[in-house]
């Protein structure tokens, strides 16, 4: 922009005009006061500058510019109708003016020196903008460097102050430093030690290729021995602006733990085929434990069996006269069938889990098969048998019928004289394995108790009561094998699932149980 400064409003209006008309932008002044708040605020490419003004003239409005850091470097060009004497002319030029032109001028002349002066202002103008530029980005460049420097000395420092060796190369691989513990293994701080097997400069090559951090396991060898030693070599970038700047290596001594782990691996070796050889006695052991079951299910009771037929054969053949004879040979059928009960519980107790089969199964059907087994017994007993309306999960339909068949005989084994039986079975759903979770609508596990009016027992027996052929009462006064509960314990836990027994002495006893609802393995 042009700034015109005359006092003559009709000047201002011509010079306007005409610079308008050759599409300069044009602003304009009536006094050197003006002028000068103007010149403050805006910015001008060239002034034209009246030298005849009252209050101030011309020369005094130049000094003054000239005098401003932001204004000095503007171009003036002076007007003058009167003062065109040689003096005059050279006090414009010594006032800061690059020309000085005489009324009435040429205004072709005029618009000549007008673009020309303007063109050149215009120049300066950018190339100030552009020294300012390339300052600025002079001082970031020496902050760059500096800051570069800083952290080149600080990553020596830091590799000179580790335990392990230590190098950095440029981003082409080649060794630029390296701390003191390199001469251990080298005599030349510009080449690698010497290596078996892979070598670090490969590494290195292999770091570059793939661009980020390479670890690999390497054998160096120490100047005071023939030894290679194992080394972990971490080759790790050092990034600038994006770009990879250096790469920093790590050697760290790892001999003594390879050669241990060696050792240990030899020794897991040496184990592994130990377990395999236990295994393969244990399947053997395993296959000799079913077959002594199929012949304890056949070949072991029969003699039972023909014990107690002949001794039923015996007692009916009994007669009146010998009453003793009768009581002898009820007490050796009672033995007899102790012994097949609890060859039968032993059989039970021993079968391997691997034969267990899950299926979703309706546990209100698989009760109501064990109360029609038990049908005589309850009867007997006048039992009451309680049972709420059960859930359908994934169980082994056979192991839970004997887990609820071997429960309700114990309910009903261990009654209170002179005391109707009662048994009240319950479940809910609950969200943990756990007996305190609360009852949710559908959940994970499903929670079950079998409760009875009986005997009870004191609770400070309450682990031991599923330990096998574990017997809190007498013999003489319960029968029994000792071993019901500890099928059930161990149907549970094939189940993966938790029981606890809870009781009170006189008082009834109750058996909390909780199963999976869905089983993963077959």
């Amino acid at each position: 922009m042009i700034l015109i400064v005359d006092d003559n409003a009709q000047n201002i209006f011509s010079l306007q005009q005409l610079l308008e008309l050759h599409k300069f932008k044009v602003d304009s002044a009536t006094s050197g006061q003006e002028a000068l708040k103007k010149i403050l605020q805006n910015e001008y490419s060239l002034i034209i500058l009246d030298v005849q003004m009252p209050d101030m003239d011309g020369f005094e409005v130049a000094e003054a510019i000239s005098g401003y850091s932001k204004s000095k470097d503007i171009p003036i060009i002076f007007l003058s109708a009167i003062n065109t004497h040689k003096k005059y002319i050279a006090k414009g030029y010594g006032s800061g003016g690059v020309d000085y032109v005489t009324k009435p001028f040429d205004p072709d002349i005029l618009l000549l020196k007008v673009k020309t002066f303007y063109k050149l202002s215009e120049q300066h103008r950018r190339l100030n903008e552009m020294d300012k530029v390339l300052r600025a980005e002079i001082e970031v460049r020496k902050k760059v460097e500096s800051d570069l420097h800083d952290r080149v000395e600080e990553l020596k420092s830091t590799l000179e102050s580790i335990p392990q060796m230590a190098f950095n190369t440029d981003e082409t691989g080649k060794i630029e430093f390296v701390n003191e513990r390199w001469v251990d293994y080298s005599h030349d701080s510009k080449n690698f030690p010497e290596t078996e097997g892979i070598t670090i400069s490969e590494c290195i090559e292999q770091a570059i290729n793939t661009r980020h951090q390479f670890k690999h396991e390497v054998k160096i060898k120490r100047h005071d021995s023939n030894e290679f030693r194992y080394h972990l070599l971490y080759i790790t970038p050092v990034k600038k602006d994006g770009g990879f700047f250096k790469w920093v290596g790590i050697l760290t001594d790892i001999h003594e733990q390879k050669m241990a782990s060696e050792v240990l691996e030899q020794k897991v070796e040496h184990r592994t085929q130990l377990l395999k050889e236990t295994n393969k006695r244990l399947e053997d052991s395993n296959n000799e434990l079913q077959q002594f079951a199929f012949v304890a299910s056949h070949d072991l009771q029969e003699p039972l069996r023909k014990i107690q037929v002949f001794s039923a054969m015996v007692r009916e053949s009994a007669t009146p006269e010998k009453p003793e004879f009768k009581l002898y040979l009820n007490k050796i059928s009672a033995a007899a069938e102790r012994m097949r009960k609890m060859i039968t519980d032993l059989l039970d107790f021993a079968r391997p889990p691997e034969l267990d089969l899950f299926t979703k199964a309706d546990l209100n059907k698989i009760i109501d098969e064990v109360l029609s087994d038990l049908e005589v017994k309850v009867k007997a007993l006048n039992a009451k048998i309680n049972v709420d309306k059960l859930a359908e999960i994934e169980v082994v339909p056979g192991q839970i019928k004997q887990l609820f068949q071997n429960l309700i005989l114990n309910s009903l084994k261990f009654t209170r004289p002179e005391t109707t039986p009662e048994i009240r079975i319950t479940g809910e759903f609950v969200a943990k394995n756990s007996f305190s979770a609360p009852s949710v609508k559908a959940g994970e596990y499903y929670r079950i108790s079998v409760a009875d009016n009986g005997i009870g027992f004191d609770e400070i027996y309450a682990e031991r009561i599923f330990e096998i052929f574990q017997r809190l009462n007498q013999k003489d006064a319960f029968e029994g094998s000792g071993i019901g509960l500890s099928i059930v314990k161990k149907i549970i836990d094939r189940h993966r699932g938790l029981i606890k027994a809870t009781g009170e002495k006189g008082n009834g006893a109750t058996f909390t149980f909780i199963l999976p609802v869905h089983h993963s393995r077959p």
